[in-house]
């Protein structure tokens, strides 16, 4: 065990898959449990943990971009965060924070390569009333130890998130291509308090927080003894109680290559299911599922869904479309996710999108859940970052699918681009407009907003786009834009909004 201390204060089943068998044995099973040990002052919330996502207990979410291949203190790659902060007028660029590895009180110094922002998740890890920000950076050297990885703790305070009396976090023993921190999740796995879920190439940790009397705040760490095969790449994490259970579950996404004379011959999405419980997270079962994913009750029926993208995949109804992209959807119920193969299969045919779908549009390249309409089932919006438009090559497509009692469905679908009027912008080659996604009810006004990245805009600058919410969802009228030159941060070569927080 490892401690670490701050020193201050459409449902039709696919053919074109591998085996049942091959994926549901992603993991070879050992042992699978993991036992776990600048914005407007506001009063300190009286709830006992803030929403995962409201740093300055105001009781509206904010958002955290990432931005890591922004240079910092002339080191290229190094990376930092902007955090805009919620309100009840929504999301504005005037009210935010950027945090970087040469921000006063954060430790360590910039490199070439960090990736600050890389992966990222929030919640609220002490239990004060605020949520605190994990930011990852799995490109970190650390020694002679190329790409080891590390993270951050950011916590936080009536004031937003702070830069005073962080806690960093990384392996005893950092390892070339380590890549601690490759993926970040929070739950309470336990049925209790919030811990982080860490993803290294090698191996899942969990990591359990408590404030320190000296005004900084401690972690243990605990691995799992368990390990995948080697043709098993992990890519993320996502959580969520998909079996109602009180406890949140965990879900490990990833990639499996299968090989002929050590050539390899396919690779295609595969998941794990952890459910929580008093004990910790246990293995449950293989899914076929990822690399992207994303959680929420789409079906509002009080179990949390899974909503995973396959951007690399071909499908069985347009077998000549390779890395055209699928999604699937996994229903929770009383033993988890449901099945192997999910219960719903979506490409950009079935969604009703069939004139866009072409060969490497990359359907599924990022996935988000929330409420868009406020009718209480939870809504995925999808994006083909790599959609061609007209004679442009990669500028990128986002749809936003409705949740109903039998899940998504293509109905009401919308789509939204850079050539969508009222959308600020021109589509552009390489844009790969919906890199990243997510739907935030920033206002609280029940409807969520969609926030859209674009983190090759403008030769890898990067940008990102405010839909606001209305009662119809995410609209194109009003929509704003924002980049690192927008929040005076670093902008040549950033990829701003290759991250959206969770």
């Amino acid at each position: 065990m490892r401690s670490t201390r701050s020193t201050t204060g459409s449902t039709g089943r696919r053919t074109s898959r591998m085996s049942g068998t091959a994926a549901a044995t992603v993991l070879l099973t050992i042992g699978a449990t993991i036992t776990a040990t600048a914005s407007p002052t506001v009063a300190a919330p009286t709830a006992l943990e803030a929403a995962h996502d409201d740093f300055n207990g105001d009781g509206y979410p904010d958002l955290v971009v990432s931005a890591p291949g922004g240079t910092v203190s002339a080191q290229k790659g190094a990376g930092y965060i902007a955090v805009l902060y919620g309100s009840a007028s929504g999301l504005s660029a005037s009210r935010r924070a950027t945090f970087s590895l040469s921000t006063p009180g954060i430790p360590g110094l910039a490199q070439t390569g960090d990736g600050f922002g890389q992966t990222t998740a929030s919640g609220d890890l002490d239990g004060n009333g605020y949520a605190d920000l994990v930011v990852g950076m799995p490109g970190r050297d650390i020694g002679t130890a190329t790409d080891a990885g590390a993270a951050v703790v950011l916590w936080g305070s009536a004031d937003g998130l702070r830069a005073t009396s962080p806690l960093w976090l990384q392996d005893d023993a950092p390892t070339t291509g380590g890549r601690f921190g490759t993926g970040l999740a929070t739950g309470r796995f336990t049925g209790s308090g919030i811990e982080l879920a860490l993803l290294t190439k090698k191996a899942l940790w969990t990591y359990g927080f408590e404030a320190a009397a000296d005004g900084g705040h401690t972690s243990q760490g605990a691995p799992m003894d368990w390990k995948w095969w080697e043709e098993f790449t992990p890519t993320g994490l996502t959580s969520g109680d998909y079996n109602n259970s009180g406890s949140d579950d965990l879900v490990l996404l990833g990639t499996i290559t299968t090989y002929e004379s050590l050539n390899p011959v396919e690779t295609v999405g595969a998941a794990s299911y952890f459910s929580g419980g008093r004990d910790g997270l246990t293995y449950v079962r293989g899914l076929r599922g990822g690399p992207v994913g994303a959680s929420g009750d789409i079906n509002n029926d009080g179990y949390a869904d899974l909503v995973f993208g396959s951007p690399a995949d071909s499908d069985d109804l347009n077998e000549w479309l390779l890395d055209g992209g699928t999604v699937d959807v996994f229903f929770g119920g009383p033993s988890g996710p449901k099945g192997l193969d999910g219960d719903q299969h979506w490409n950009q045919t079935t969604i009703g999108a069939s004139g866009d779908d072409k060969t490497g549009d990359r359907f599924g390249g990022a996935v988000t859940v929330g409420d868009v309409d406020g009718d209480g089932y939870a809504d995925a919006a999808i994006s083909a970052p790599a959609n061609d438009i007209n004679s442009l090559t990669d500028p990128g497509t986002v749809w936003v699918m409705r949740g109903t009692a039998r899940g998504l469905t293509p109905r009401d679908l919308s789509s939204f681009s850079q050539s969508t009027p009222s959308v600020p912008g021109d589509n552009e080659d390489h844009d790969r407009f919906g890199g990243a996604l997510r739907l935030i009810d920033a206002n609280q006004d029940g409807k969520a907003e969609l926030i859209a990245s674009a983190p090759g805009k403008n030769t890898d600058d990067g940008a990102a786009w405010v839909f606001p919410g209305t009662s119809s969802g995410p609209t194109a009228k009003g929509s704003w834009s924002f980049n690192g030159a927008t929040l005076s941060a670093p902008s040549p070569d950033a990829r701003f909004g290759e991250t959206l927080a969770p």
